[in-house]
């Protein structure tokens, strides 16, 4: 396979990152709309096990990180876009930081459902149905495949963190 062409695994973690969104967004902005959870059938005991007064601020953070995030994050996956800025939270340097951030949405997903369980406890089956979601983007992120397509191989000045060479950047244009 070349550089440039895309591996399918590609395709199927686009999928994935697309449902991902489209239920945290409804989700999310379900709970900001009804903060007490009722346009959601939320059991009003749930909120009693929270340390909020009401839904509105995890439906924030449901429909912002794990809705809005991960849908803006398709167009760099498919495009490997050179933005100086986004490279600001990359912790890998040899890996594009669209792979990067793919792999915090995915552990961004399986750390939202276990903070979940443990202040509601196991209470719906979509927490499991989410969860396998986190671990089904972890997965295609690590693919062999989607991997070696964002590997970054030439040193770029954009990227100074590292002194002496300049830091790296994507060959993949």
């Amino acid at each position: 396979m070349g550089k440039d062409k895309k591996p399918f695994t590609l395709y199927i973690l686009i999928f994935l990152l697309l449902i991902l969104s489209a239920a945290a967004l409804f989700g999310g902005f379900g709970l900001m709309y009804d903060p007490s959870g009722e346009y959601l059938g939320m059991p009003p005991e749930v909120l009693e096990l929270l340390p909020f007064e009401s839904f509105f601020t995890p439906g924030l953070v449901l429909g912002f990180f794990l809705g809005l995030l991960p849908l803006l994050l398709i167009y760099p996956l498919l495009t490997r876009p050179h933005w100086k800025w986004a490279h600001v939270f990359n912790i890998y340097r040899n890996r594009h930081w669209a792979w990067t951030y793919s792999l915090y949405t995915g552990l961004m997903v399986i750390i939202w459902i276990h903070v979940q369980i443990i202040f509601i406890g196991y209470q719906f089956w979509i927490q499991s149905a989410v969860a396998i979601l986190g671990l089904l983007i972890l997965i295609f992120t690590l693919m062999p495949g989607v991997m070696a397509y964002f590997r970054r191989s030439r040193p770029h000045k954009s990227d100074n963190r590292e002194k002496g060479t300049g830091g790296f950047v994507s060959s993949h244009r």
